[in-house]
């Protein structure tokens, strides 16, 4: 394990107590905090400007560090307004891509240039997608080249303040606040608890009164490159079959729940190999083409493909109360123009497929 994995195995355990090293950590927080303060503060004396979309925005963030289910979360709210009619796109800052211009999402964009997920929700979901260094500047763009999108949806943008929301959506796992501590202390980009409309939670214990419980599973199927679907049950064999080794590989928040939810699906693993999230790709390490079957996730898939394109990415699922759909809905129709509010009343909600 090279010494950045064990800087952040180190911490994600820190992070579950308050104990010595988080003490130990504890001023540091406190410094984050004084700066996290006048970051807010230069926006609500008007320092800094929040700017306003033509349309209304839907954020989709959390106030944990790491992935806590956000991108499945806005897959399925695009798949919901969809549903329902309308015609959503999406803006994100695309984590970890070299260029930090405003640009469209292609099917063929490079990740390194628009980032991993991104690229997934534009190919997942075939919406409009754009990238920024600003949520502003790709709402501008995105819309001036979609004037027919008329609700965006902002992926990991509840930190950031300079555009506008009409409806904030928290997202948590089940560390849920973990030891309540900033970072790099505890967990926590911002203080909580803080105003948001809407909290989804994947634990068992909520974070708030009023959260909506979610939980994911895998799909029964695997995707290829070329977009054909393999059984899982068909890669499942017994201790004596002679078929290839299977490789599971996640670069992701928590790599080791993936191999979990295969494991859970009868799945034995000869070789699992754990990345650090958003990870990049390197053609050398995957020379052995052909010589095992690659389980990997569809985030990773978007990179892997370049070099295995016989590896099949697992789609994730993602199961939630419906009763966070019709507030959402309410929520949407309180606050969005008529031409949108009124599209809502026909149609079907999500479901996983």
């Amino acid at each position: 394990m090279g010494l950045a994995a064990l800087t952040r195995q180190t911490l994600l355990r820190a992070w579950t107590r308050r104990g010595v090293l988080a003490w130990l950590l504890w001023p540091a927080s406190c410094l984050y905090r004084l700066l996290w303060l006048i970051h807010r503060r230069t926006y609500r004396i008007g320092w800094r400007q929040v700017q306003h979309a033509a349309v209304p925005v839907i954020v989709v963030g959390n106030v944990v560090a790491g992935g806590a289910g956000k991108t499945p979360v806005v897959l399925a709210l695009v798949a919901h307004f969809q549903l329902r009619g309308l015609r959503p796109g999406v803006v994100a800052r695309g984590y970890g891509r070299r260029p930090q211009d405003c640009r469209a999402v292609l099917a063929q964009s490079h990740p390194d240039d628009v980032g991993d997920e991104p690229l997934l929700i534009h190919r997942r979901t075939g919406v409009p997608v754009y990238v920024a260094a600003t949520r502003f500047d790709a709402a501008h763009a995105l819309l001036a080249a979609h004037p027919d999108v008329d609700l965006l949806i902002a992926d990991d943008g509840l930190q950031h303040l300079g555009l506008h929301r009409d409806i904030e959506i928290c997202v948590f796992d089940e560390r849920g606040v973990g030891n309540g501590f900033l970072l790099p202390a505890g967990p926590l980009r911002e203080p909580w608890p803080r105003p948001v409309d809407l909290v989804l939670h994947g634990g068992s214990t909520p974070v708030r009164s009023d959260a909506w419980q979610f939980h994911r599973t895998l799909a029964s199927h695997a995707i290829a490159a070329d977009g054909t679907r393999h059984l899982l049950s068909d890669l499942q064999r017994s201790t004596s079959d002679t078929a290839k080794p299977l490789r599971a590989v996640a670069g992701t928040a928590r790599p080791e729940a993936f191999f979990s939810m295969l494991r859970g699906l009868g799945l034995h693993l000869d070789r699992t190999q754990a990345l650090a999230d958003h990870a990049t790709f390197d053609a050398c390490d995957w020379a052995d083409q052909g010589s095992d079957t690659v389980l990997c996730t569809e985030k990773d898939a978007v990179k892997l493909w370049r070099y295995r394109p016989d590896a099949l990415a697992v789609p994730l699922l993602l199961h939630v109360d419906p009763g966070f759909w019709h507030a959402l809905d309410r929520l949407v129709r309180e606050r969005a123009p008529a031409s949108v509010a009124t599209k809502l009343s026909s149609g079907h909600g999500y479901t996983p497929s």
